[in-house]
């Protein structure tokens, strides 16, 4: 893919994560702060977590600052623009994290494989770079990571990571084949948000 397009992309989830953080730091009467910290971790945190798996060292946004910029302006727009988040639709936050999430499954395997060319790498590193944001999210927030969860949150993530890289190895170019993989994400996990789906648990009788 054109590298000024993945970047545009890059910022674009940088700033939906951002916002699911803000909002939920707000849902927790959190101060401006810790609305800043928890939008930051969740849009930089699986990033970082990646380039440094990688050895793709220093990571994104300290070679890059726009994206601590776009996290301000991000934060300060969120905070102007929603005064009462108690009074949000309660679907917001989750469809606002989805299209977070599928932005940067797919950044993640098009950085990872700009670095290296095993494709498994590529969707583990796809899943990290949507999941890992969030899971510091969540534990920041004292809440249980959705990754971890019943819910179909990380299945999304695989499946549209492997989406991705089959369409690559089968030819599809760069861009068609990390929109296919986007949608696959997004789609089911926004399935799994409007039908409560979720994958089944294992229980243990003592």
């Amino acid at each position: 893919m054109d590298t000024s397009l993945l970047y545009l992309f890059d910022l674009f989830g940088t700033a939906i994560f951002a916002i699911s953080g803000v909002l939920l730091a707000a849902r927790l009467k959190m101060d401006p702060f810790g609305m800043v910290v928890l939008a930051s971790v969740t849009a930089i945190g699986g990033g970082s977590i990646r380039d440094m798996m990688l050895g793709a060292t220093p990571v994104f946004w300290i070679i890059d600052n726009n994206y601590l910029w776009v996290i301000f302006i991000t934060c300060l727009a969120t905070l102007l623009l929603v005064r009462q988040p108690k009074q949000l639709p309660w679907y917001i936050l989750p469809v606002c994290d989805a299209i977070g999430l599928a932005v940067f499954v797919g950044i993640g395997v098009e950085k990872t494989l700009l670095l290296q060319d095993s494709m498994m790498i590529a969707v583990i590193m796809g899943v990290l770079t949507g999941c890992g944001g969030g899971i510091i999210r969540d534990i920041l927030a004292r809440e249980i990571p959705m990754v971890l969860r019943s819910e179909i949150y990380a299945t999304a993530c695989i499946a549209g990571g492997i989406t991705h890289t089959l369409a690559l190895y089968f030819g599809l170019p760069s861009q068609p084949a990390f929109l296919l993989g986007v949608v696959t994400t997004l789609t089911i996990r926004l399935a799994a948000i409007r039908w409560h789906l979720s994958l089944p648990t294992l229980s243990v009788k003592s």
